[in-house]
């Protein structure tokens, strides 16, 4: 690709940052910046600006996040808050004192109020509490969007700054995190099935009672409405969203009871036992579906199933976080 922008993808060994970055890769850009945690410890201010003022990418996406399920929430707010808010602002403002237009930051489906009617809307931010599990890191991901609407209120007319937010579903696939304790439904599931396969183990136990409906989103599929909102005319983004409320949803626009999933994941792994509800456990909100209908009128519509993309994610699981028997 000629004249291809130098883009900087932030948290490119995350699930999102590495499919954001195979979705460039396929895409023709050969110009990508990426740094590890060991390079540039994103929390660290004078760290971020060094690297913007001396990289001066055209273009950033904002990827990287301290990230974890229910328990980790609960376990780590301090970190998750700090963390989080660090990160977005070190990098937000770095970009934009150093000449980046455009930059898209990826935001999560729990910045809506746990109660938000369903489907839940873009104007559902900001309307009532939020789950209080992950309280702190939904803060700071609604930090991030505001941070990316003020930088544009202020200095999208004297900058050309343009930022965008998309804020997705449950995500899964490739590069997910297996982590016993640490990690979202589908993974620990997935990790769950496969232990208890290899242990012909006579049944699996998931946690709550299986009735709450989640949505879920493969991976690449989020990276490639990334890549779409990221390029969209600012004409045509401009007119699908307000300057106070510009950020985009992004998911299937189907939900599955816990259940369901559950099954579906011990049928990929090839689980034969039973499946029990271990109800003493909570369940967290009972139904998180996104209205995708914003990013589905600016062109984007998801593309892989959950039953391929279970059957990628295994794939992955099997190649690089199994514990061979």
């Amino acid at each position: 690709m000629s004249n291809a922008p130098k883009i900087y993808v932030a948290g490119h060994r995350g699930m999102v940052g590495s499919a954001v970055v195979r979705t460039l890769q396929a895409q023709g850009h050969s110009h990508i910046v990426t740094r590890t945690h060991a390079e540039l410890d994103l929390t660290d201010q004078a760290a971020v600006r060094e690297f913007f003022a001396t990289e001066k990418p055209a273009q950033v996406y904002l990827a990287a996040a301290k990230v974890g399920g229910i328990h980790a929430n609960n376990t780590y707010p301090a970190e998750f808050i700090y963390q989080n808010l660090m990160m977005e602002a070190n990098i937000i403002d770095a970009a934009f004192r150093n000449g980046v237009k455009k930059l898209l930051f990826l935001g999560s489906s729990c910045i809506y109020p746990k109660l938000a009617p369903q489907p839940m809307r873009e104007d559902a931010l900001l309307t009532g509490p939020l789950e209080a599990t992950n309280e702190p890191y939904a803060i700071a991901k609604i930090a991030g969007i505001k941070l990316c609407e003020s930088y544009n209120r202020q200095y999208g007319k004297s900058h050309d700054v343009d930022y965008r937010s998309v804020m997705p579903t449950n995500l899964y696939g490739p590069g997910d995190n297996y982590h016993p304790e640490n990690s979202h439904v589908i993974p620990a599931l997935i990790r769950r099935f496969y232990e208890a396969k290899v242990n012909n183990a006579p049944s699996v136990a998931i946690w709550g009672t299986g009735t709450p409906k989640r949505e879920f989103l493969y991976v690449d599929d989020m990276a490639a409405a990334s890549v779409h909102v990221m390029n969209l005319p600012k004409a045509t983004y401009d007119q699908h969203t307000q300057a106070i409320l510009s950020h985009i949803n992004v998911g299937c626009g189907y939900d599955l009871t816990i259940r369901d999933v559950a099954e579906a994941i011990g049928k990929t792994v090839g689980y034969q036992g039973a499946v029990t509800f271990d109800t003493s456990k909570p369940d967290g909100t009972l139904r998180k579906l996104m209205d995708s209908s914003r990013i589905n009128a600016l062109g984007w519509v998801a593309q892989v199933s959950l039953k391929n993309g279970l059957e990628l994610a295994y794939e992955d699981f099997l190649k690089n976080h199994a514990q061979r028997p």
